[in-house]
């Protein structure tokens, strides 16, 4: 009896393996790609002398933005921080800055580049900081699904809106077919301004948020929403589907948020008698329902501001953001606790770390461009259509 050898497979790695891998580069995607040049030690001592020295060298030439859900070692050589649509627009009002150094994920970084002027230079310290959410819906997958829409009959009656949360290319397919942009803090004006526009809603990239919106925020029901998904033939949907609904919902998600649970808040509430649960409306639906208060990460940090002494609060959201505001109130006698026991930070938002900010500053001193994020003219155009459609918004 004899046994037939295994022949020897030349097995090539896909470009997207790369990619995850952090070997390959994809201009368009949200992955990561290597960080050119070597990166000072993590456990250098005197990394935070670097970065003050650098930064002080730049002067009035850098701009450092950094995103709420950052770490606190990046956080300190911030000028301001915020959320993403808040520090795009902090950049853009500070054109004396020759470099804008953000310290958030990629598709931040193309808004702020949309929205500054030609001459100013955006910087992303670790080009590996994407954003799964963004990730979730491609160029290519989105005009599939507009074919999808307009062979159904529906597509003449469907108004795009994007979540800022999306790369530049979705903003330009929103901002191309008469869409606008939202944010956390406006998604229920930018629908309403869309169903004035037409009959339907295409959502992307986020399906809690649009669903969130649309069914606690306007009143319509879940029979209303349906999910499209883009890795299914038409999506997963009947034509008819798509002729009922009013909002048709991207399979989208944040990978973050989507991770608290209804059992989250229920156990929470066991755990600490009194407490009151605030959560992002980027949540679950069962979870948003069931919260006390749903707001954008502006509207949690405010509420904990107004907030009386004594209280206590689960927060759902990133916890780089909620141990802040737990050390930050403490003082006060607010008690603050993550609303799930898991740990969960944003792990491609934790990228930016001080090793790639020293490298970003240091070699911005040394007169060396890293990093740029640009984004094409036409793209940008598009882009920037849809997003001035969202300021115009009431």
């Amino acid at each position: 009896m004899t046994t037939a050898q295994t022949p020897q497979l030349d097995v090539q790695p896909s470009p997207l393996a790369l990619l995850l891998l952090g070997r390959g580069a994809d201009p368009r995607s949200e992955r990561g790609v290597e960080c050119p040049g070597d990166l000072p030690e993590p456990s250098d001592p005197d990394l935070v002398a670097r970065a003050r020295a650098a930064k002080e060298k730049l002067g009035s030439k850098v701009f450092v933005l950094g995103h709420h859900y950052q770490r606190d070692e990046v956080i300190q050589f911030a000028d301001v921080t915020g959320d993403s649509f808040k520090l795009a627009r902090d950049a853009a009002a500070r054109p004396d800055a020759e470099y804008i150094v953000f310290c958030g994920v990629h598709f931040m970084a193309e808004s702020a580049d949309i929205l500054t002027t030609d001459d100013q230079k955006v910087v992303l310290p670790d080009l590996a900081a994407g954003c799964s959410m963004a990730d979730m819906a491609t160029a290519e997958q989105v005009a599939e699904c507009w074919d999808v829409l307009t062979e159904a009959g529906v597509a003449e009656q469907v108004v795009p809106v994007s979540y800022m949360n999306s790369s530049a290319d979705i903003k330009a397919f929103t901002g191309k077919h008469g869409g606008t942009i939202c944010t956390s803090s406006n998604a229920e004006r930018a629908l309403e301004w869309a169903f004035q526009q037409g009959e339907k809603v295409l959502f992307l990239p986020d399906q809690h948020l649009g669903r969130n919106t649309a069914v606690r925020d306007m009143g319509m029901s879940l029979e209303d929403c349906v999910l499209y998904n883009p890795h299914k033939p038409n999506g997963g949907l009947t034509a008819e589907q798509l002729r009922d609904a009013k909002m048709i919902l991207w399979r989208g998600h944040c990978s973050v948020h989507g991770r608290f649970s209804l059992e989250s808040v229920e156990d929470v509430r066991e755990r600490v008698p009194g407490v009151n649960v605030l959560v992002h409306p980027e949540c679950r639906h069962e979870v948003v329902a069931a919260a006390d208060y749903v707001g954008s990460t502006e509207y949690i940090i405010k509420t904990l501001e107004a907030a009386p002494a004594g209280s206590k609060w689960a927060i759902g959201t990133e916890l780089n953001l909620v141990r802040r505001l737990a050390n930050r109130f403490a003082p006060e006698g607010k008690e603050i606790v993550f609303l799930d026991k898991t740990v969960c930070f944003c792990s491609t938002m934790n990228r930016i770390d001080l090793p790639h900010l020293v490298w970003t500053l240091e070699s911005l001193a040394e007169g060396n461009l890293v990093n740029r994020i640009e984004v094409d003219r036409e793209t940008e155009a598009f882009a920037k259509l849809a997003l001035q459609r969202m300021l115009a918004l009431p």
